[in-house]
């Protein structure tokens, strides 16, 4: 178990948010919201929205909280260059903030990160560290590491980061005014505590719900507790992009406030969502946003309007067509 002192006071004002909107599209591109029809429509299940975060130039909505962290970072730092840890998407967003910005950047990859996403990173001109998973889970919990030089851009449990990613929640909000329900995956926190300060400024009525892998699910095991948790019995996935080891506590005060509830998801219903999502809307999602997907799906999200974030679509082909390919359609 981790405690968090009840004491400490975090927010991510809707002010910081509007600002990183500003500079949002220097990088980033405003991504389409499109109807995803469920194939049991029987007045009992809702009407899926998906946010195509998967459009964005690096695959992933990353970029969007990385381009705002890298940007105000004071000139006195850029020289030495930056550095993160990531599965993949973050490291994509801050190497390619880094590249705009014209600084070297350096990534602590973990080793459960697909091939497609390694590329990717060296593609965009970041050297890279592979570590065991566990190291690198231990790295986002401190904010530090040896190996590694420059200035840290942590992949979630940074203000900065968290106000370029809540940018996409105004647009959702400004696309579809009659959402019910937002549905996000949740790794460390990053994009569902944005997500939940916007929609908790402009439109509380809106729930603000979490995806988990059934392997990784320490959200749920946090909210269950009242207090931030560990999840016993982790286990890597497919589902690499969300899912952490524990909730860190400095993450507990956003999120105790941005999320109403966490659903559990099997892995395969996982697989049964993407495939779904690659069948009727050509869309391929990985893992992560297959959970959201199919929470959405499930109706457990809610009957009304659901919006599931497809918060990127960076997944081995190879592995995706294995996975789709064994995964039934639902019916």
């Amino acid at each position: 178990m981790i405690r968090s002192p009840t004491f400490v006071m975090r927010r991510i004002s809707l002010d910081a948010v509007r600002q990183a909107a500003t500079h949002m599209y220097e990088a980033a591109v405003r991504t389409p919201l499109i109807r995803l029809d469920l194939p049991f429509a029987d007045g009992q299940r809702p009407t899926v929205y998906l946010k195509l975060e998967s459009l964005q130039p690096i695959g992933s909505f990353k970029l969007r909280g990385a381009w705002n962290a890298v940007r105000r970072l004071p000139a006195e730092v850029l020289s030495d260059g930056v550095w993160t840890v990531s599965a993949g998407n973050a490291a994509q967003g801050v190497a390619f903030a880094a590249r705009r910005a014209g600084i070297p950047c350096s990534v602590m990859v973990m080793d459960t990160a697909p091939e497609t996403k390694r590329r990717s990173i060296a593609a965009l001109g970041a050297s890279m560290v592979t570590v065991p998973y566990e190291e690198a889970w231990k790295t986002v919990e401190s904010h530090a590491s040896s190996r590694m030089q420059g200035r840290l851009v942590h992949p979630f449990d940074d203000d900065d980061f968290i106000a370029g990613n809540a940018t996409l929640a105004l647009e959702i909000l400004e696309d579809l005014p009659h959402v019910d329900t937002i549905v996000t995956s949740i790794g460390g926190g990053g994009l569902i505590a944005g997500v939940g300060a916007v929609v908790k400024a402009l439109r509380p009525d809106v729930r603000v719900i979490a995806a988990e892998p059934e392997t990784a699910a320490p959200l749920a095991a946090s909210l269950r507790a009242g207090d931030a948790r560990y999840f016993d019995g982790w286990t890597a996935s497919f589902v690499d992009g969300a899912g952490g080891k524990s909730v860190l506590p400095t993450m507990w005060p956003l999120l105790r406030e941005a999320v109403d509830e966490s659903i559990v998801l099997p892995l395969a219903e996982i697989a049964t969502a993407m495939r779904y999502t690659a069948d009727r809307v050509h869309v391929v999602a990985e893992g992560a946003a297959g959970c959201a997907i199919a929470a959405a799906m499930s109706g457990r999200a809610g009957r009304g309007t659901v919006v599931a974030v497809v918060s990127g679509g960076n997944i081995d082909l190879s592995r995706f067509a294995q996975l789709v390919g064994a995964a039934p359609l639902p019916s």
